[in-house]
């Protein structure tokens, strides 16, 4: 039997395909999460049509369940604390909760993203003292990152290559077999877990780095008055160009996922330039495209605070409902600081459970006129909406547009728009 502990965006999907071949018990700490799944409804929006209801999945919020589980999946979320340190405290958690149920002979296997060594030097160390059993002598531990990619349909886990690395060549090979059991596209075996470690984080820190060239180069054309996309088209003729394009770099893995490679980085006396540099270009974007905005209604004569301004989409990135660490947010942020109204209309986000705090609108209001108009992810939803409607909904039917993710051309706006921007 397996346990996967923690059913967010990583867990739930997996719970879910391993529940194909296999009993499953899925556990996490949110009772009202729980209380959701036993109806069926898939909070994540990121499993098919009554996915839930069709799978044998036992949940549960008591730790108890778990016990007779032969094997435990953590994948509960690696954030980072205010000051970009790594937040380790829901990992501790899983890992200490485990601890207090864990059987001779039990894998543990741990998914979430870390820096390489942290399951050894920090998961294994509290399922010993938590259980008082003996690592690689009454249980074993193994490390395979998630590589979920949400919102996207066409790569469902199944179909994405499963990295598994254990402390023993026995544990290794039991992964392998394990995940191999439903995994599609295959196995790859890390020589050891560190490897496992270093492999995922850099994932993510190289598409990080990646954006932040491409943001850098559209904060120096942006000076220069050279529209970035069209750059990019040139530039992108040759064979060899990366198809990378500039963008609000957010969510919970690579606006997270470097800062734990560098943490790990200065514990051992180096301090990293590259990464850093990357994460504090990215980190400026949102403020950077505020500032946009509010030069041009400053050029528009408005009175600022008088000013009301829409903002579509507040996911941190297309086509999912999850809004965690959205840069979006630095956006709305700084335009409220100078007491301008926004709305965020998201109908993703705010159909959300996990986000009723927020007051997150599911359509644009009827009977408002906007004096700026923010297209800030580029949800399938929006592509309904036509410029001439834009316009209708513009102050004085002057539109004023910023389309952060280049969903319209410069043709399509040239007769319309009173005032175009894109990053």
């Amino acid at each position: 039997m397996i346990g996967i502990v923690g059913l967010g965006y990583v867990g739930l999907p997996l719970a879910c395909l391993f529940a194909k071949q296999h009993q499953v018990i899925g556990y996490d700490i949110d009772a009202a999460k729980i209380s959701l799944l036993h109806q069926g409804i898939d909070y994540t929006h990121e499993l098919t049509k009554n996915a839930i209801q069709q799978s044998s999945i036992q949940f549960t919020n008591q730790v108890q369940d778990l016990i007779a589980c032969t094997t435990i999946i953590v994948t509960v979320p690696t954030d980072i604390t205010a000051s970009n340190e790594p937040d380790l405290h829901p990992l501790k958690l899983a890992s200490t909760h485990i601890g207090s149920i864990l059987q001779k002979g039990t894998t543990v296997v741990y998914e979430s993203t870390v820096y390489p060594g942290l399951t050894e030097e920090v998961c294994i160390p509290i399922l010993e003292k938590t259980s008082g059993l003996v690592w690689k002598k009454d249980f074993f531990v193994g490390y395979s990152p998630e590589r979920v990619n949400p919102g996207d349909k066409h790569k469902p886990i199944e179909f994405i290559v499963k990295i598994v690395a254990g402390d023993t060549v026995e544990t290794t090979q039991y992964l392998a077999s394990l995940y191999g059991s439903v995994i599609h596209a295959g196995i790859y075996v890390a020589s050891n877990i560190k490897v496992a470690e270093a492999a995922k984080v850099i994932e993510n820190a190289q598409r990080d780095l990646n954006i932040a060239f491409m943001n850098e180069l559209a904060l120096i054309f942006d000076k220069m008055q050279i529209d970035t996309r069209e750059v990019l088209q040139a530039a992108a003729t040759k064979w060899n160009f990366l198809p990378f394009e500039p963008g609000l770099v957010g969510g919970h893995c690579i606006g997270v996922d470097p800062y734990y490679l560098t943490h790990k980085a200065e514990q051992l006396g180096y301090s990293p330039q590259v990464i850093h540099s990357g994460r504090h270009v990215n980190n400026q974007m949102g403020r950077f495209i505020a500032d946009k905005v509010l030069k041009a209604l400053i050029a528009k004569q408005n009175i600022i605070s008088l000013s009301r301004v829409l903002i579509l989409g507040c996911a941190f990135k297309e086509n999912v409902s999850d809004s965690r660490n959205s840069k979006v947010f630095d956006i709305s942020e700084t335009l409220i600081d100078y007491q301008i109204q926004v709305d965020i209309v998201d109908p993703h986000v705010a159909s959300s459970s996990l986000l009723l705090n927020k007051n997150i609108l599911s359509s644009i209001p009827e009977n408002v006129t906007y004096d700026v108009i923010i297209i800030a992810v580029k949800h399938t939803d929006f592509s309904k909406y036509s410029l001439a409607y834009f316009q209708s909904i513009s102050v004085q039917k002057r539109l004023y547009l910023f389309d952060v993710k280049a969903m319209f051309n410069k043709e399509q706006v040239a007769s319309i728009c009173t005032y175009y921007w894109r990053l």
